[in-house]
């Protein structure tokens, strides 16, 4: 699903226009990227739950000449599904 399919989901679900499901998707998606990148945790109940952690540095191989590289240190996304949303899934 990409996000048009989505958002006529949302339109469909919640009998919204397309138009509002845009602007609430992307409201949801602004509020979400500006916490994390405050470094907040988001926890939505039978969902899911979002963070930010730290990824050291590190050696890696170019997998083309077989020479090492550095990896440079990096913030990473994490997402834990919550068990709401697991149990729906199964």
């Amino acid at each position: 699903m990409n996000k048009a399919e989505l958002i006529d989901a949302m339109a469909a679900k919640a009998n919204l226009s397309k138009a509002d499901s845009k602007k609430a998707l992307d409201a949801f998606t602004a509020t979400l990227a500006d916490a994390l990148k405050k470094g907040d945790r988001i926890s939505l109940i039978g969902f899911g739950s979002f963070s930010v952690s730290k990824r050291a540095a590190r050696k890696g191989r170019n997998p083309r000449t077989g020479k090492e590289i550095k990896i440079a240190a990096k913030k990473v996304i994490k997402f834990k599904a919550g068990a709401g949303l697991t149990k729906h899934v199964k």
